[in-house]
């Protein structure tokens, strides 16, 4: 009887042992995650926006090198009613369509980090050039700042 009283009185103590976390350990905990989490915030915005810039500028790259090689095989770029669709389907309107390179000149079209399609026009406007592949940015209007920028090959 003795060995059962002892049992119980040592499930007792572990039982009063086994305490659960404190509320100001808990507020301490939440404190420091929460400015770990601001830290992380104000470090990783500002190169998401960079990180946009960049895929922007691959993506004009891409498309202008398929605008050359369309130019070469045709003798001309798309007009912009074509649009830079005519670089991934031949244009029905096409004076040697021969020419036009089987599976087009680009797989399919990128669109802008922020889900919209790139905008071309031939001839272009902006830059003085033969033509301009552009995009209005963040806000998807012409202008604007910062992010909502329009980014074009022209700059």
């Amino acid at each position: 009887m003795s060995l059962i009283s002892f049992l119980r009185r040592q499930l007792a103590k572990k039982r009063s042992n086994e305490e659960g976390f404190t509320l100001t350990e808990l507020m301490v905990v939440l404190v420091i995650l929460g400015l770990l989490a601001t830290v992380v915030v104000i470090n990783v915005l500002p190169a998401a926006d960079q990180a946009n810039q960049t895929k922007v500028r691959a993506d004009i790259s891409t498309l202008e090198s398929a605008l050359e090689q369309y130019r070469l095989d045709n003798m001309t770029y798309p007009r912009s009613e074509q649009g830079l669709e005519a670089l991934v389907t031949p244009p029905s309107d096409l004076t040697q369509p021969q020419r036009y390179r089987s599976g087009g000149y680009i797989r399919r079209l990128p669109t802008d980090p922020w889900g919209n399609p790139y905008q071309y026009s031939q001839p272009g406007t902006q830059g003085g050039g033969a033509y301009d592949i552009f995009t209005y940015g963040a806000d998807g209007q012409p202008g604007g700042e910062a992010e909502n920028a329009d980014i074009g090959n022209w700059r």
